[in-house]
């Protein structure tokens, strides 16, 4: 984009949604000089700080000495379960396809029937159940997604027959 162009869009005292839009691009395609020279006219380019919408997208559960990497859903429960940790909770078995420990405090809920439950699932029941599931299965009860494991391989093992502590933290 020419420069008299851009200066013209930093000039104008109201900027409409396509003049933001389109100093945003050119903010992004200015190599050093020209960032300087915008800097100098009271309109620094942005800084690389992450946003504060952005969050987390992984977590850790450790089970022994075993870790499985958690993809974190986006949604306000998954949010709010990522800002408590670190958590250890001491996991029930149930049904001989899922372990449940309660949680510290309650987290907002979006609860839905997901139909069929897969190995790997990280689902919140009610507002403070967390559940780990290693069998695939068809349920009708309601849940809250929270994340999912994706490399599942072992996770019935490590989590074991009886009721195993596990623990949550953040990467």
């Amino acid at each position: 984009m020419p420069y008299r162009r851009l200066r013209s869009l930093l000039d104008r005292p109201r900027r409409s949604w396509t003049g933001i839009a389109l100093l945003g691009l050119a903010l992004s395609s200015i190599a050093g000089g020209a960032a300087n020279e915008l800097a100098a006219l009271g309109s620094a380019p942005r800084s690389e700080a992450p946003m504060a919408s952005q969050e987390t997208t992984h977590m850790w559960m450790s089970v022994g000495t075993q870790r499985f990497a958690v993809t974190v859903e986006d949604n306000p429960t998954a949010r709010a379960l990522v800002r408590l940790l670190p958590v250890t909770l001491e996991m029930a078995e149930l049904n001989g396809n899922e372990k449940h420990g309660r949680l510290p405090r309650s987290l907002p809920v979006d609860a839905m029937r997901p139909g069929t439950i897969r190995t790997g699932d990280v689902l919140l029941y009610g507002n403070d159940t967390l559940v780990v599931f290693y069998q695939t299965f068809r349920s009708s009860y309601s849940y809250t997604r929270i994340g999912r494991i994706a490399e599942s391989a072992g996770l019935a093992q490590a989590l074991g027959p009886g009721d195993p502590r596990v623990t949550f933290t953040g990467l």
